[in-house]
């Protein structure tokens, strides 16, 4: 069954019309585009706060920090041009008439003239259970054109992209060539100054960029200065075939990458037009693992392919394949939220499946992967255990094995004695170098690391019935769990993963979370035939868990709510992390009279876009609110899935999507633009569960 299959009949949410587009399921506050790793994250503008409201004519792409990511597209139709990507000088716009995405695509539909319709459409794969083709860092731009006056006419289609895309600082020289391969026409730029491991405005200082299309009779080609290559399709709908030699900076007349397409006479049939986007990179990591210094892992791409120009073609080649599998996990996605949650949730689950993709970095070899997160906009921190944690659930729903190859890069770096301290690390560096800190100053979350490692490896264990991981794992795993016994029932002043917030002491989520850590370390423990071990372990859990609604629960307030904080009965917070609770399976260990208290009580002080965070702020969270709503009773599920819906129709905000913003505004808080994190993960909590 296709997706429109799928969704036929059901009312999406949100969907309205914007001028002339309409925006299906919602106009959300950035459209991806290319977006496939760290690197490779290009989207569309769209909120207020700065973009055009959707439009992918007369905008041009961004990275995720907001450079221009050059990317522009012209059209003629019987001699007349216009534009249809980017916003370049020199012709008309065409009219958007509709936009709508998947979990893979982005794709626009475009009025040019009353003549022609043109569908573009971006795809971005998303293949967790198949490595090969997770590996590459590419993405697909597939340009459809048919008549739309039953009129037969000439057509030419044009696109570009600049060498913005290969450095992040603009004065840097790009060198580049144009070739062909197993039937691949591409353009091949590059830093001329290749520095490995460094990078310049979050983009890397190292890596090749093929920008790539069919190699057909009809095609033509230029590189040069983007005035002129440009104004030669513009002019003419032919490029002369030519290549500027001048290697010279990003910014020194602009460098662009053209290919120009002669279609001919175009009657209703669509004349399709394929292109790739995409960078490679040999040398992808460095971590401090085992032995005493850095270990470069290369990109995983290279485990399967002899060449980065095969690697290239590979993907160029594969499309009708790759788009098959990709209808498959649009349609699963969909039909799994659809019958969880309704339109509302599927609005928000298909709109984080390539955001949290693209902030990973796929490594290693195919017989012993390892996956690397960037921790985009916050910090670029690179495996920070409290961003894996909220981004779990998707993980699990796609693929429970790359959590592991995740956790490994942990592992290796504690394991091997790089790290002091006896609670679980932070993070292991700043991407995309792993170093870790062999001195122990890495930010203090100590109670929230350790119960979000031993709550993920159970989670993982699981899922995969892997129980022998547990072994390889439980020395350190019973470290972290001695901490948990020592801290998590009466918390320090400390911060958690939402150190925005400021620090704070006898945290009530916090401390559920570490007794939660500690039910899941018995269960380790049983599986692992230390059952000494899982009772004293069960036993201080149910101790804890017990004490906990003492200290943690205002039952005598109207209505009765978890605290922010022991003692301060007025306060109050999201209790996201009883999720653990449902998502191990523990049944009744945390009884189901909390769960319908935070149940009856989130709604009496949601505001207009959501519930917020806690007591400190007016601002919320979406990953830990679809926590909330995946363990609540149907109604108030249902009420934070819509209020979080109806914030991507309507939010101002205009980066790649926000998991922090004001729940009374929908604007980004004061000082906080959280942007493109893998969090969005977290927005799968209800297809985790078992």
């Amino acid at each position: 069954m296709g997706l429109k299959s799928v969704l036929a009949g059901v009312a999406l949410f949100g969907s309205l019309a914007h001028a002339a587009s309409s925006f299906s399921p919602a106009r959300p506050p950035a459209i991806p585009l290319a977006v496939k790793s760290p690197y490779l994250n290009s989207w569309l503008n769209v909120g207020s706060d700065g973009g055009n409201g959707g439009y992918l004519a007369g905008e041009w792409p961004k990275f995720w920090s907001q450079q221009i990511t050059g990317w522009a597209g012209f059209i003629r139709v019987d001699g007349k041009a216009y534009n249809w990507l980017g916003a370049p000088p020199g012709a008309d716009l065409v009219d958007q008439t509709d936009f709508s995405y998947t979990s893979t695509r982005s794709t626009f539909v475009m009025n040019v003239g009353g003549k022609v319709e043109m569908n573009v459409t971006f795809l971005s794969p998303v293949t967790p259970s198949d490595l090969k083709r997770q590996s590459l860092v590419f993405s697909y731009l597939e340009v459809g054109v048919h008549s739309l006056d039953g009129a037969s006419h000439d057509v030419q289609l044009y696109a570009d992209v600049s060498a913005e895309w290969a450095s992040g600082d603009p004065s840097a020289i790009v060198q580049w060539d144009y070739k062909s391969a197993d039937g691949v026409a591409y353009h091949q730029f590059a830093r001329q100054n290749q520095q490995a491991m460094t990078e310049s405005n979050q983009l890397a200082n190292w890596g090749t960029w093929f920008w790539s299309t069919k190699d057909v009779d009809n095609l033509s080609y230029q590189s040069g200065a983007d005035t002129d290559v440009r104004g030669a399709f513009i002019d003419k709908g032919v490029l002369p075939n030519t290549a500027d030699t001048a290697y010279r900076a990003v910014q020194d007349r602009w460098p662009v990458f053209g290919f120009s397409n002669d279609l001919g006479s175009v009657g209703s049939a669509t004349v399709s037009t394929l292109y790739t986007i995409g960078m490679t990179q040999d040398g992808a990591i460095n971590l401090l693992g085992e032995g005493s210094g850095l270990t470069t892992y290369p990109a995983l791409w290279q485990s399967y392919f002899g060449s980065e120009v095969e690697a290239m073609t590979y993907f160029y080649n594969d499309y009708d394949e790759v788009a098959a599998l990709s209808t498959d996990l649009d349609n699963k996605v969909a039909s799994d939220s659809l019958a969880a949650a309704g339109p509302n949730y599927l609005t928000l689950t298909s709109l984080s499946v390539r955001q949290t993709f693209g902030a990973l970095q796929f490594t290693g070899t195919d017989s012993d992967p390892l996956v690397f997160l960037k921790e985009i906009s916050s910090n670029s921190d690179i495996q920070t255990v409290d961003v894996i944690f909220p981004a779990m659930p998707l993980i699990l729903y796609s693929n429970p094995d790359i959590l592991n190859y995740m956790l490994k890069p942990l592992f290796l770096n504690q394991e091997n004695g790089h790290y002091p301290n006896t609670n679980a690390i932070h993070d292991l560096g700043t991407f995309p170098v792993a170093k870790g800190y062999p001195d122990g100053t890495d930010e203090p979350m100590p109670l929230e690391e350790c119960g979000n490692m031993i709550i993920m490896v159970l989670a993982y264990a699981q899922k995969t019935g892997d129980n022998d991981y547990l072994t390889q794992h439980y020395p350190i795993l019973k470290q972290w769990a001695g901490y948990l016994v020592d801290e998590a029932l009466i918390p320090a002043d400390q911060i958690s993963t939402d150190d925005f917030a400021g620090s704070l002491a006898n945290q009530t989520n916090l401390g559920l979370k570490g007794i939660i850590g500690l039910r899941a370390m018995s269960e380790i423990s049983e599986r692992t035939g230390n059952t000494d071990d899982a009772k004293t372990y069960g036993d201080t859990a149910t101790s804890y868990i017990s004490q906990w609604q003492g200290f943690g629960l205002n039952t005598a307030a109207d209505p009765p709510h978890a605290t922010l904080s022991y003692g301060d009965g007025d306060s109050h917070g999201l209790l996201y992390n009883l999720y653990a609770n449902s998502l191990l399976g523990f049944g009744d260990f945390v009884p189901k009279s909390v769960y319908d208290m935070q149940s009856d009580f989130y709604p009496t002080v949601a505001l207009a876009y959501g519930v917020p965070l806690d007591t400190r702020h007016t601002y919320t969270k979406t990953d830990w609110m679809l926590w909330c709503a995946s363990i609540a009773n149907t109604e108030t599920r249902d009420l934070i899935i819509r209020l979080v819906a109806g914030w991507i129709d309507s939010t101002p905000t205009n980066k790649p999507l926000t998991d922090l913003y004001e729940a009374d505004t929908g604007d980004y808080p004061g000082g906080l633009q959280f942007t493109a994190r893998p969090v969005a993960g977290g927005h799968f909590a209800l297809l985790a569960l078992p």
